[in-house]
């Protein structure tokens, strides 16, 4: 009936929009944490390591948690400032959230029906396996297209927002707003300015969807045919993969900063690369690809021990 399909789509659209309201609250009460990360991605690190060991006993230094360099940056710039960068990413959120939908629906790739409880009988095996093919593939389609057009159109708001942070270095005050930092960005660098480190959040984001996807596709196929269960192979999956790809965040990062005339993006806070693969390598050679994946138990590099404790000798 018409009535009810018309129902239905209000009742989906109210609950779209009461999902994302929570999401923005989540996105807006995390954001100093988020802060913190960010400045630890690009190698800033203004509280020293102390003397510790580590979980299996062995001496190291330990650098703050999130939550100290959370304060630390509270201390510096008070409670307002710790959400620096936030307007930028939720306007980009926004656009993204609504229009990426729309790019997907414009090519006809509707969504999977999620799996529910139904008074019906229950699919035999070979029934649930071919049902579970089609939604794989017909999800994996709309997926790729809804998170390729959400990067895409968030990424110049994106590429604000981590320069907004990123002024916490070096103190300035070169993007205080969002029309003002458009401005900046389409002086100094152009169009390419508003798409730095583009590339390496693209591979990150579409390579966490299709093998996480795939993971949970293959597992619930062949190992796990309780339907409750595949919610917790999603959330594993999901997990496991994106800590395979944070190296390509770490990079994207840093390159979004790397191109701008902030002094968080040159000598003597950060290397100079002359593109993203150049910087993955440099970065991994250093053993600082990963940087801010951990952030309550953080440790410095080996090299960085030794000097500190070089120090110590010295003194």
């Amino acid at each position: 009936m018409d009535w009810q399909r018309e129902d239905k789509y209000e009742y989906d659209q109210d609950n779209e929009w009461i999902r994302f309201g929570l999401r923005l609250g989540v996105t807006t009460a995390l954001h100093p944490f988020e802060y913190a990360k960010v400045l630890m991605q690009i190698g800033f690190e203004p509280i020293a390591p102390v003397p510790g060991r580590t979980l299996f006993g062995r001496p190291t230094m330990i650098l703050p948690n999130v939550f100290k360099y959370a304060q630390f940056i509270k201390d510096v710039d008070g409670f307002s400032g710790c959400f620096r960068g936030l307007s930028a990413k939720i306007v980009g959120n926004m656009l993204s959230a609504y229009y990426s939908e729309k790019v997907a629906d414009e090519m006809g790739l509707e969504a999977a029906p999620t799996d529910k409880c139904s008074d019906s009988a229950a699919p035999t095996p070979e029934e649930d396996s071919e049902q579970l093919d089609k939604q794989f593939r017909k999800q994996l389609k709309r997926n790729v297209v809804v998170h390729t057009a959400g990067v895409v159109i968030s990424h110049p708001f994106h590429v604000i927002s981590i320069r907004m942070m990123a002024q916490f270095v070096g103190r300035e005050k070169i993007y205080t707003g969002l029309w003002q930092s458009i401005r900046e960005i389409w002086s100094q660098e152009g169009i390419a300015g508003f798409f730095a480190g583009f590339m390496p959040r693209l591979i990150c984001d579409l390579g966490c969807l299709v093998i996480s996807s795939s993971a949970t596709y293959l597992v619930s196929k062949y190992l796990v045919r309780e339907r409750e269960g595949r919610v917790y192979v999603s959330s594993i999956s999901q997990f496991v993969v994106s800590s395979m790809f944070y190296p390509y965040h770490v990079v994207s990062t840093s390159m979004i900063v790397n191109g701008s005339r902030l002094k968080a993006g040159s000598m003597p806070f950060m290397e100079q690369y002359s593109d993203w693969r150049d910087c993955f390598s440099k970065l991994k050679a250093a053993g600082q690809h990963k940087r801010g994946n951990s952030l309550f138990f953080r440790y410095t590099s080996r090299s960085l021990t030794n000097s500190y404790e070089s120090k110590k000798l010295m003194n």
